[in-house]
């Protein structure tokens, strides 16, 4: 009888081990598949294009929505054999686990936040367009941007194969990063009007600087460049190594270069995002806090260079005609640029100090005794400084958002925009601001009011904004913008025309669980920093841009890796 227990003990032991080995090996395959495809995505997508600028819209929709529909149709013929092999080998064990966790007693634990809003998200779109009177059109967007429900179904199948399923893999973030470099550099060689592409000679000249590398729109490339500008100065602040610091550094250096020359007014809302949300994270440390410094100084310095290189080539550049040209015209512009530096070498040499006393504390066996066992969280040798700059900071956001406000306020209520000199502009709303964004604006919330009470709640229809601009304003928008407009330019206002305030509410919910599962697992996975910042900086300024299938579903894909390595670290903490 025990000789019979013992061999079944062994049997069920070797029966666990080869159920073990088998998902591990489905694991990998899976992963490696969908590295395959994040690959092809972070680095062809971006530098494709076909017939110049005339369907570069079109050319990336193509390759995104192909490339996404290819990954799974070969995760589904992958998982019809995997799962076949179970139920020959295991009887279908693993297929039992995988199914149990979609039950609906197990959504609490399946199922964060993010991901409940997201397939809200979805929901509110599938009802907003089967309820439309341009069904056809709303499901494929092919009279707006091509954002309709089969794009936004494959970005949420995108998300949850990928956030689920992939292992983020650093290589996968360093080719992002060097595509990233490839666009930045024909951007920047754009502004110098080089054309190395021989894209320009072909459109208006009229309209060859609204368009620019192998993005197209200049908002549309912003938008790009902050993806890689939050990926590249988020690993820079936070890389340990001399060679990955050297390496994210300079690919922070040209997105910096690349979001100025890219001239347009939506980049500083991604540049005020990146620098407002670092310091949550770098100022816990010493070295977070002299991290910070050099990127508030080499941003200076960047739009230093930019200055001089528009007064020594003024007649080849491009030149600037945005905010950042206010920064340039700064007179003080150099002292704030020696003062950021001064500033940063001598915090660096205090935090040295601090560290050699530490050390030598360390030594002399007393740093134990006076920091205590819990010295990684309060302080002390390490560098770390608790949660009191991170405190600080907080209240210097809450009081600029409040400066903000009150400047809002005192140029658009109380009539003082003039006070503010060249920043009076951006703060006093017509229906010129921002190339006539004001008008569109003030239109969309117009004809959200007068909408029908079912489509107040779920719009007429994903993507559809150009259809109702061109029914019912269409000649009053051209004779008072001389524009056909067929997005509001703003992602959030989009959304409540289209889809309505559900669905809103769900994608903003989403965008913000996201970034909070991120912020609570990046420490065990640095690169999960990086998708953060990227995905804040594209958040904010979708406040006033398009969601295009050219620089969108890299948000989504970053976001979608940043969540499911958040959520290994996650698990692996249980």
């Amino acid at each position: 009888m025990e000789a019979s227990a013992m061999a079944k003990l062994v049997a069920k032991k070797e029966m666990d081990s080869s159920q073990d080995s088998f998902s591990m090996t489905c694991s990998s395959i899976v992963s490696g598949v969908i590295s395959f495809f994040m690959l092809v995505l972070v680095t062809v997508f971006p530098l494709i294009y076909d017939k110049s600028y005339f369907n570069i819209l079109e050319t990336k929709y193509k390759c995104f929505y192909m490339s996404i529909l290819a990954m799974i149709v070969v995760l589904l013929v992958l998982s019809i054999v995997m799962l076949v092999v179970d139920l020959n080998e295991f009887k279908g064990q693993h297929a039992k686990l995988l199914f149990s966790a979609l039950a609906p007693k197990n959504w609490k634990t399946t199922f964060h936040i993010a991901d409940a809003a997201v397939l809200i998200f979805w929901v509110v779109c599938l009802i907003s367009t089967l309820q439309s009177e341009y069904l056809f059109e709303a499901f494929w967007g092919n009279e707006g941007r091509f954002t309709g429900l089969f794009l936004i179904t494959l970005y949420v199948a995108a998300y949850f194969i990928i956030s689920r399923f992939w292992k983020l893999k650093g290589w996968v973030v360093q080719a992002f990063l060097i595509a990233g470099l490839v666009v930045c550099y024909i951007g920047i060689t754009d502004y110098f009007q080089l054309d190395i592409l021989h894209f320009r000679g072909k459109i208006k000249p009229s309209q060859s600087t609204m368009f620019t590398s192998t993005i197209g729109n200049i908002n549309t490339f912003t938008a790009y460049v902050a993806l890689v500008m939050g990926v590249a100065t988020a690993l820079f602040t936070t890389s340990k190594g001399l060679l990955k610091s050297i390496w994210y550094y300079l690919c922070m250096v040209v997105t910096f270069f690349a979001i100025i020359m890219g001239c347009s007014d939506n980049a500083y809302l991604a540049i005020g995002a990146l620098f407002a949300f670092l310091p949550f994270v770098l100022f816990k440390s010493k070295d977070g806090v002299v991290r910070y410094l050099m990127v508030l100084a080499t941003f200076a310095t960047v739009i230093q260079c930019i200055d001089y290189i528009n007064q020594k080539f003024a007649d080849m550049v491009i030149g600037l005609d945005s905010l950042f040209k206010v920064l340039v015209n700064f007179g003080g512009l150099e002292f704030v640029v020696i003062a950021l530096w001064a500033v940063t070498a001598a915090v660096w040499f205090v935090c040295r100090l601090i560290k050699t006393d530490g050390k030598k504390l360390e030594d002399l066996g007393t740093a134990k005794a006076s920091a205590g066992p819990d010295d990684e969280s309060k302080g002390g040798a390490s560098g770390d400084l608790g949660n009191l700059l991170v405190y600080v900071w907080l209240g210097i956001v809450i009081a600029g958002v409040l400066a903000v406000c009150f400047a809002l306020y005192d140029a658009n209520v109380l009539g003082n925009s003039s006070r503010y000199g060249g920043l009076g502009k951006y703060l006093a709303f017509n229906d010129q601001w921002g190339t006539n964004r004001g008008y569109i604006w003030r239109k969309s919330i117009e004809l959200y009011k007068d909408f029908p009470v079912i489509h107040k709640l779920f719009g007429y229809g994903p993507d559809t904004f150009g259809i109702l601009t061109t029914r019912y304003i269409m000649p009053e928008m051209n004779a008072a913008t001389g524009q056909t407009f067929d997005s509001a330019h703003n992602e959030y206002l989009q959304f409540l025309v289209t889809i309505g305030p559900f669905g809103l509410v769900a994608y903003v919910v989403f965008l913000a669980g996201s970034v909070w599962q991120m912020a609570k697992g990046w420490l065990k996975n640095p690169y999960v920093i990086g998708c953060m910042m990227a995905v804040l900086c594209y958040a904010f300024q979708a406040l006033v841009n398009l969601n295009l299938p050219i620089a969108t579903p890299l948000m989504w894909l970053l976001l979608a890796a940043g969540v499911g390595a958040a959520r290994s670290v996650a698990q692996k903490a249980m």
